[in-house]
């Protein structure tokens, strides 16, 4: 049957199903917090802050993540500095590290465009009620921004876990490298490569349908 070479290399194929499913949780959590904090500084009124958030867009989304993923994985050890003094400890989080670097430039775009969208009466009405900048994003933007931005972040998402395959051309054991160690065993490279298709698609739907359920959600609350 499709994909059962993965119950013929379980240890193999599942640890690096487990792997993955880490990468993603802590690529989509860094990724969040870097571009709604990018974002933010993007629609800042302080000129410094909005070059400073434009600058880390533009380098994140016009250089590959491969060469991202790269420089923190060689080029930060050759500066004197490690994520872990364990190799593969290190590798990973250079990994999770660099899929959120890349993708919260992303988000940024996307939560800016939300934050920009916000209807100008209500932040008009926010500072005639004596909020702060801050309390006014805290309060009025960010929760409007959210929940208008849910399917484009999702989208961001769904793209953050099939891009964890490129992790492993720096030596994370995720599904990818799962898989081309089975084919190198194996040389069974077709069953090997489905295999690996099948479990990201048991990933990326169910994180879809979730999505579409809490936007559909979202829908009924406004």
């Amino acid at each position: 049957m499709p994909g059962g070479i993965a119950f013929e290399f379980p240890q193999l194929y599942f640890t690096a199903f487990w792997v993955t499913i880490q990468l993603s949780i802590l690529g989509l959590l860094s990724a969040l917090i870097i571009g709604t904090v990018v974002a933010v500084m993007r629609v800042s009124p302080f000129a410094p802050l909005r070059w400073i958030g434009a600058a880390y867009v533009e380098f994140f989304r016009n250089t590959p993540l491969v060469v991202q993923l790269f420089f923190l994985f060689l080029g930060l050890p050759l500066v004197g500095f490690r994520f872990s003094t364990d190799t593969f400890e290190h590798i990973f989080r250079g990994a999770a590290i660099g899929m959120g670097l890349y993708h919260g430039a992303y988000v940024a775009e996307v939560v800016r465009g939300g934050l920009l969208g916000v209807d100008r009466g209500q932040i008009e009405a926010a500072r005639s009620l004596g909020l702060s900048y801050p309390q006014m994003l805290l309060y009025v933007q960010l929760p409007q921004t959210f929940r208008s931005v849910i399917p484009p972040l999702a989208n961001i998402g769904i793209a953050l876990v099939k891009n964890t395959s490129l992790a492993s051309t720096i030596g994370v054991t995720e599904l990818l490298f799962a898989a081309e160690i089975v084919e190198s065993r194996t040389f069974r490279a077709q069953e090997a490569f489905i295999a690996a298709a099948l479990l990201y698609l048991a990933l990326t739907i169910p994180l879809g349908i979730a999505v579409n359920a809490l936007e559909r959600r979202m829908l009924v609350v406004r």
